[in-house]
């Protein structure tokens, strides 16, 4: 049994690795292309930038494939019989985020070359070391705390029910519904810091934009991005009551006003044909496949780890395996996002004009050095939106069989 589960990560890591590299080669050929949509020389960064990030990923690929290896081998086992608590509950609780910890250490060289090497190398990240720190110790209190809560009553659960992994996903669902909710309200302002947008008129025809689309939002808020990233970004947080326009200064900065309000009429697309209820459906069958998976797992599974089946080892194995299962199931949802990113477009188009999206699409594409064109197989895989230049075809700008 557990040569079998190597096996099946192993098929998931080469099928990644194999992506990467035809991604290497497709841009290698692309980039020398004649530029289209960014400018010559954000083209070549853009280019250099993606098969970077390629190059990167078959090296986490593989590390992460050794990493686990050695939970399956090994790892679990070694906690299981060393780590012991005589409250089961805390047993579990304690074993979780332990198993968790030692992951964070064990991939935070990764993490610290992609925010401080490739990211700065690029000009993306413009974060410090101590904002670094600070943002690490604040998200392993709120791990701790919240993390640690979240375990207890999943341990519960199943300590507690035949059927335990229905009443988990519910309750995970729930959980889920609820950071969404209070993330704007409470968890952004931890880490950044909001501001009501000061340009009032600006200010008010978001607002009768979203009049328009019928979307009541707690305010227009300005976020400060800039102290970690230059990228560009606006996004609609939250749920119910708690819906927040969120506008990185960074993109405030670089659109025009008629450029800023169609990229807020493509989110708001998302919103009148219930994009984010079909996202959050989606995401619930998908969380319920994976818990009636891992609800059913055989007891030789846990045998061959050398581990007891209980909340402990079924939880780790959800965490462990479930990059896997997603990276099955994202092809088909990644399709359907695809297709309700064009139909945003189009109402995005209508709340503006197209040449207004378009342009938009373009500055987006320039500043954040996002390359137009990719492998596509990693377009299969991977993306959630369309390839930029067949967005902006469906928007009506055409490119000639010289650009490609």
């Amino acid at each position: 049994m557990i040569w079998i589960i190597l096996v099946l990560y192993a098929i998931y890591s080469g099928i990644k690795i194999y992506a990467a590299m035809a991604e290497i080669g497709y841009i290698s050929q692309a980039k020398n292309w004649k530029p289209v949509i960014l400018s010559a020389p954000n083209y070549e960064k853009a280019a250099g930038y993606k098969i970077a990030v390629q190059k990167f990923t078959i090296l986490s690929t593989l590390y992460d494939t050794a990493l686990f290896a050695g939970w399956i081998l090994f790892g679990l086992s070694y906690l299981s019989a060393h780590v012991i608590f005589e409250n089961t509950l805390i047993h579990s609780v304690a074993l979780v985020i332990l198993f968790i910890a030692i992951n964070y250490v064990l991939t935070l060289p990764f993490e610290l070359y992609q925010t401080f090497g490739l990211d700065k190398k690029f000009g993306f990240s413009t974060i410090d070391a101590k904002t670094f720190f600070f943002d690490q110790i604040k998200s392993a209190v709120m791990f701790i705390l919240f993390g640690g809560a979240f375990f207890w009553v999943m341990s519960a659960i199943i300590a507690s029910f035949n059927y335990w992994w229905f009443y988990g996903f519910l309750f995970s669902l729930g959980v889920i519904l609820f950071i969404n909710m209070i993330y704007p309200i409470v968890i952004v302002p931890l880490f950044n810091k909001l501001t009501p947008l000061e340009d009032e008129h600006l200010k008010s025809s978001i607002e009768t934009l979203l009049k328009q689309a019928g979307l009541k939002s707690s305010g227009v808020f300005s976020l400060d991005a800039s102290k970690r990233d230059n990228r560009l970004n606006a996004y609609f947080g939250g749920l119910g009551s708690s819906k927040r326009v969120v506008l990185f200064d960074t993109l405030i900065a670089k659109l025009e006003k008629h450029e800023l309000l169609a990229v807020l009429g493509h989110e708001l697309g998302h919103f009148k044909h219930k994009d984010i209820l079909k996202n959050i459906a989606s995401s619930a069958l998908m969380l319920l496949i994976m818990f009636a998976l891992f609800g059913n797992l055989p007891q030789s599974l846990f045998e061959s780890l050398h581990v007891k089946k209980e909340a402990f080892s079924i939880m780790v194995l959800f965490l462990l395996f479930s990059p896997l299962i997603s990276f099955v199931l994202m092809p088909l949802f990644g399709l359907m996002s695809r297709y309700n990113e064009y139909r945003a477009d189009e109402y995005g188009s209508m709340c503006e004009s197209k040449e207004a999206l378009c342009s938009a699409l373009v500055k987006l594409a320039d500043e954040n050095k996002s390359f137009p064109f990719s492998h596509p197989l990693s377009i299969a895989l991977y993306f959630t939106h369309p390839p930029l230049t067949q967005r902006l075809e469906k928007l009506g700008m055409h490119f000639s069989k010289e650009d490609r």
